[in-house]
């Protein structure tokens, strides 16, 4: 019988990235942070990022400057996938979502459109009784 040798050297497979030319960048801002994630046509997601994640803490993450570190990092992650062209979707009132958005655009990714989703409330919840005293 011949006995297996067991590899000394660890060999490291490289990850293959599929190739992914259309996709979608999802912006959500809120009045506390900041979260974008990139999807494929599908929505299957491809990256993600967040200010906590970056590292920002408290009312930091809610800022531009955080939105914008949040994009480039979402950018970096996607080059991977050579995505080319990209349907943008905007949703929140917080302050990022502009520079978040400047900055998409600024990177030479062939913007299609960019649609703000955020909910509006057609005539809304009712409202609560008046108080008596």
């Amino acid at each position: 019988m011949a006995k297996e040798v067991s590899k000394t050297k660890t060999e490291k497979k490289q990850k293959v990235y599929k190739e992914v030319p259309k996709g979608r960048i999802y912006i959500y801002s809120t009045y506390n942070n900041t979260i974008i994630t990139a999807t494929d046509e599908n929505g299957n997601v491809i990256a993600s990022s967040s200010a906590g994640k970056m590292g920002f803490s408290g009312p930091k993450k809610a800022t531009p400057h955080a939105a914008g570190i949040i994009a480039n990092d979402v950018l970096e992650k996607i080059k991977k996938f050579n995505l080319k062209e990209v349907k943008i979707f905007v949703k929140g009132i917080g302050t990022g979502r502009d520079t978040a958005l400047r900055t998409i655009a600024y990177s030479g990714l062939n913007i299609v459109s960019i649609k703000d989703i955020t909910p509006i409330p057609h005539n809304g919840c009712r409202p609560p009784k008046v108080r008596r005293v």
